[in-house]
């Protein structure tokens, strides 16, 4: 079961140690389908997505912290909030589709945590799969037995991890800034790139870290009263939020750029495996490493991040709880099977991150409309400037949907 930690926000406590929700979220920033669709965008293209990476960036900081505001204000989650204001039937759909992201976002963190201990140890495939579903679990039941914060401070350790394995590379050997800065002009290479560029979208603006955030803020700070106390705490966490996306941000763009350096043109890049061992030979045998154990630290991070905002949606959606195993089976059985029929492992993840985008309209609509909703927000309603961003990233994510089905139907 999924337990609350309520935290009352006290006004006398230092701003770093109110720190840690947004670091939880952004493991989801940070994930394998993240490295999937970066380095098959850097391989691909060059620096012709480098564009898509700081808007995604900059879309999921204003998402993320339009989530945790909801929660603080509300004291209640996003999924809560969606169930009361749904009849049964809607509400049950709406948990199908939830339930549908979770397993996208499930397979991309399991496979990806296989990939690494295959790359690491030589494991088969489904045998790393099953050890990153049983590990992720271990971490879980930390929020359980020690609480919410002790939970973050192992996140934030391996995102410390993740952020070292990815950006050494960068640091040994960084690209031109001519050519990073040519990739800030957005545009299209074709329909292929298309597919990477929402790929990237739905690997950082991921859903089920919208619901979760709302739910992280809350059971740690508690409803802040109204006032002086509430604004202090929605200061902290634009800072948190902030500071967050800036490393996941960094990390992200990190993986496009030494893809695009050393990846473009190489023969083999278009797998995970292909581009560490390109990475290997072009930087050497220490860099590879780091970057294999980067992708080790997100897969286990990223999935137990992804159990625990599974658990948080069906409770707050089915209004019930239900045991962890169970919670867990659901959502990493599939990523065993696609391991276990020996599908692509890094197409499955690019893949995996097309299909959450197709999920992102389903958390953004009602996250936009309950912020900007009065009678749920009080004084701590949106701008009016700060709802029209949300429904330009609603409808430009929804668009680029639209144009991805026509692009795969028509060939």
């Amino acid at each position: 079961m999924l337990t609350e930690t309520r935290v009352p926000a006290r006004s006398s406590r230092p701003t770093w140690s109110l720190l840690g929700p947004a670091f939880v979220a952004a493991i989801a920033y940070v994930d394998p389908g993240n490295v999937a669709a970066n380095i098959s965008a850097g391989a691909k293209f060059g620096f012709l997505l480098v564009w898509v990476i700081l808007l995604a960036n900059v879309m999921a900081g204003l998402v993320q912290y339009l989530s945790a505001k909801l929660g603080l204000t509300t004291g209640r989650s996003l999924p809560e909030l969606v169930a009361e204001n749904c009849r049964t039937p809607t509400r049950l759909a709406f948990w199908v589709q939830a339930e549908m992201v979770a397993v996208a976002t499930d397979l991309a963190e399991v496979v990806g945590g296989a990939i690494a201990l295959q790359l690491l140890f030589g494991l088969p495939m489904l045998v790393g799969g099953i050890i990153t579903g049983v590990v992720s679990m271990c971490l879980l039941s930390v929020q359980n037995r020690g609480g919410q914060r002790a939970f973050e401070r192992i996140i934030a350790g391996l995102l410390m991890i993740i952020t070292i394995g990815f950006l050494t590379s960068l640091i040994v050997d960084p690209p031109a800034p001519g050519a990073v800065l040519g990739g800030v002009v957005p545009h299209f290479a074709g329909p292929e790139s298309l597919l990477l560029a929402t790929a990237i979208l739905g690997a950082t603006v991921m859903p089920h870290v919208v619901y979760l955030h709302s739910g992280l803020a809350r059971d740690r700070h508690g409803k802040p009263e109204a006032g002086a106390p509430l604004r202090r705490m929605l200061r902290v966490t634009r800072f948190d939020v902030a500071l967050a996306m800036v490393v996941a941000g960094a990390v992200n763009l990190s993986m496009l750029l030494v893809a695009a350096t050393h990846l473009q043109g190489v023969e083999g890049t278009d797998t995970i495996a292909g581009a560490h061992a390109a990475v290997g030979h072009a930087l050497g045998p220490a860099v590879a490493l780091c970057f294999a154990v980067g992708l080790l630290a997100s897969g286990l991070a990223s999935s137990s991040v992804g159990a625990y905002a599974g658990a948080m949606i069906m409770q707050g959606l089915l209004n019930r709880s239900y045991p962890l195993l169970l919670r867990r089976a659901v959502t990493v059985i599939p990523a065993l099977v696609v391991l276990a029929v020996g599908f692509d492992p890094t197409r499955a993840l690019v893949i995996s991150q097309v299909v959450l985008s197709f999920g992102i309209p389903f958390a953004l609509v009602p996250l936009v409309r309950l912020t900007s909703n009065r009678a749920v927000m009080g004084e701590n309603i949106n701008h009016r400037l700060v709802t029209a961003l949300g429904w330009a990233v609603a409808v430009l994510i929804s668009v680029l949907n639209v144009v991805l089905i026509y692009l795969t139907v028509t060939g």
